[in-house]
């Protein structure tokens, strides 16, 4: 019997720039099936649009990895919402002060929340995007 661990788990790793042409957004996985399944995709594309917010982007999934027991199609829409957000904080299109209830996305840039002071400890693996 498998026993889940503490909520839905979702980890990837993205990349944003501007997207080609006339382009408004683009999703790409070089990810392996076998660490992002395609079942994922549409959920993790819809909260990349959520986390964008009208924001042209291509997004490039270069990683990713999953649990048999814990990830599902909402862990992955958290996931590509917080890194949305994220990629907007780094690009100054938000405050870096938007960041703070970011708790599983990282970037360049971003400040220890642990040696600030403000939140516990933080994982080196978390489940949002970059």
């Amino acid at each position: 019997m498998s026993i889940g661990a503490c909520g839905p788990y979702a980890h990837i790793v993205a990349h944003f720039e501007p997207p080609g042409s006339d382009a408004e957004f683009e999703l790409i996985s070089v990810a392996p099936e076998r660490q992002l399944p395609a079942e994922y995709l549409p959920a993790l594309r819809a909260g990349l649009l959520e986390g964008l917010d009208g924001v042209a982007a291509a997004v490039l999934i270069t990683e990713g990895s999953f649990s048999e027991v814990d990830s599902s199609e909402y862990g992955y829409r958290i996931a590509g919402r917080q890194a949305g957000r994220a990629a907007l904080i780094a690009s100054g299109l938000l405050p870096p002060a938007e960041g703070d209830d970011l708790r599983w996305a990282d970037w360049p840039g971003r400040q220890d929340l642990a040696r600030a002071g403000k939140r516990g400890s933080r994982s080196a693996r978390r489940p949002g995007g970059r």
